[in-house]
């Protein structure tokens, strides 16, 4: 793979590692800037935070280019690895909102309360019903997809169950995406398996 196939997003001041200086480099991309940059590379590396990385996965995703390679590189092990490494087909996991996740993402309290009140459940089987301090959920690099736990003091997962799917029905829960807390309380939220997986360089 040559440098002409290799491009870089670099999300806000972040340091751009040595080894991608010579690539061809985008700041700061819009939805517009990322796909004038898909469509002239087979490999982009993302520089920036895991919810950058979720940005660059749900524009492959809307726009059905999810046969690019994609890497992520913030120290300089990470920065070689980007430029040589194998690309893996791994799952996909986005929510309602066709937004992808990258890293993780929880299901926390109201604002004013201590517990959420509903149920969750991992495909099948139940994750909780009642009341629960929190709940974190993951992708995972293989099938089903993605694996959830209820939080002790929420921070410390307990059991996890992997699925396909995870679904929350609540009174209101706060849902943070990739560290970003999203505006409003959600009532319903569920993530799960795209159809087609993306494309890790690891």
């Amino acid at each position: 793979m040559t440098n002409t196939e290799i491009a870089v997003l670099r999300f806000g001041a972040r340091r751009l590692p040595r080894a991608l200086a010579s690539l061809r480099c985008r700041d700061d991309p819009d939805a517009c800037a990322i796909d004038a940059v898909v469509e002239a590379a087979s490999r982009v590396v993302v520089v920036g935070s895991a919810a950058d990385l979720a940005t660059v996965l749900t524009r492959l995703m809307r726009t059905e280019r999810l046969d690019v390679e994609v890497a992520a590189a913030s120290r300089w092990r990470g920065a070689r690895r980007a430029l040589t490494g194998v690309a893996q087909r791994i799952p996909l996991i986005r929510d309602e909102t066709g937004t992808a996740l990258a890293g993780a993402a929880f299901w926390l309290p109201p604002a004013d309360e201590r517990v959420i009140h509903g149920e969750a459940v991992v495909d099948d089987a139940v994750l909780f019903d009642g009341a629960v301090t929190g709940v974190r959920i993951e992708p995972t690099v293989s099938m089903p997809g993605l694996r959830a736990a209820t939080l002790t003091g929420r921070i410390r997962p307990n059991r996890w169950l992997a699925g396909r799917a995870v679904q929350l029905g609540t009174t209101g829960a706060r849902v943070v995406r990739d560290g970003v807390e999203l505006p409003r309380e959600a009532k319903r939220s569920a993530f799960y398996r795209h159809t087609t997986g993306w494309l890790r360089v690891s």
